[in-house]
């Protein structure tokens, strides 16, 4: 993993920040990507840079193709490629489903879903022509339960089909060397649902967690593994 460059979206702040740190200890660059912090996206640089690491960080805003596909040419015009790719922008909404503007629906799926789209489009061709990718995108625990969630649905709606954006390109890229997997968090700390009570060991989830199911993902170890959905949750709603 020394010689491979990974772009962690959304990584300026929370678990993207966390993710990008760890990967900054096992390959030789990460491209930091944020949207509206950039002095947050600068401080993440720095520590990485500490350490040795090439770094640099990228605005774009996710939800518009040509920004996305700006973001990835740029990233590759600075590393000279991409090797891993974290889908981790996507903010959350938590509101009654009827209650939720066109706009909104609008800006969750874009955000959730086609962001991820248009990144990893714009990441595998590089990946094809090296025969080798790592691509991982950050789901929701319950996306394969198809249960009902009447306050935050755009983005179960927009995680579910994450999912199957996932399974579709890990079927259609295995035979070039390219792995594509789903983390998929349950109850965090600092989340929207902070009951440790519920989760069968008795804590919420860390960033730390969530960095590590990633970290395995794009190991060697994990090469056989793709299209698979890592539940990170701690036991709670399986």
């Amino acid at each position: 993993m020394k010689d491979k460059i990974a772009l962690v979206t959304g990584s300026s702040q929370g678990i993207g920040q966390n993710i990008a740190l760890k990967l900054a200890d096992v390959t030789s660059g990460i491209a930091v990507h944020y949207r509206n912090n950039r002095n947050a996206a600068e401080k993440v640089v720095k520590k990485m840079r500490e350490k040795g690491k090439l770094a640099a960080c990228f605005r774009a805003d996710l939800t518009k193709e040509k920004e996305a596909l700006a973001l990835v040419r740029k990233v590759e015009e600075k590393f000279s490629k991409i090797d891993i790719l974290v889908n981790n922008f996507g903010p959350i909404l938590v509101k009654s489903w009827e209650k939720v503007k066109s706009s909104e629906w609008d800006y969750i799926l874009h955000s959730n879903l086609m962001s991820a789209l248009y990144c990893l489009k714009a990441v595998l061709p590089g990946m094809r022509k090296r025969k080798w990718g790592r691509i991982i995108n950050l789901g929701y625990s319950r996306a394969e339960q198809l249960v009902a969630f009447s306050k935050i649905t755009p983005y179960a709606i927009a995680k579910t089909g994450l999912l199957i954006l996932t399974r579709s390109v890990a079927a259609s890229e295995a035979s070039a060397g390219i792995t594509v997997n789903m983390v998929s968090p349950g109850l965090m700390e600092g989340g929207i649902l902070p009951e440790s009570k519920s989760v069968p060991r008795g804590r919420l989830g860390k960033f730390e967690d969530i960095s590590s199911a990633v970290l395995f993902l794009v190991s060697d170890e994990a090469d056989f593994i793709s299209g698979t959905n890592l539940v990170v949750a701690g036991g709670w709603k399986i």
